[in-house]
């Protein structure tokens, strides 16, 4: 009989493969500071926030890195945290002990 693994961490390890490769974008500053959050953040991240990050890989490029590089503000107050998570990550990773 083969050796599986629950089901639980089947699915967990599909979508944070999945959500690895929505983070690869078209832009390597976007690579970088969704990957970075990936890394460090996403884990601890509850059921809701982590549909907001989904939602927030569903946006252009462009428009990613505008509400990242804090060109423009979202309106969605949700998303709007999320951005500052996201951009919190990259801060912490650069800080030096």
């Amino acid at each position: 009989m083969p050796i599986t693994k629950p089901v639980n961490e089947s699915v967990q390890a599909v979508s944070l493969s999945e959500l690895r490769w929505q983070c690869r974008r078209g832009m390597l500053e976007l690579d970088i500071l969704l990957n970075t959050f990936l890394d460090r953040k996403y884990s601890q991240l509850n059921e809701t926030q982590h549909q907001v990050f989904t939602r927030l890989l569903q946006y252009p490029d462009q428009t990613l890195f505008d509400l990242l590089m804090a060109n423009m503000p979202s309106t969605n107050p949700d998303i709007a945290e999320m951005v500052q998570q996201v951009r919190m990550a990259m801060v912490n990773k650069n800080r030096v002990s």
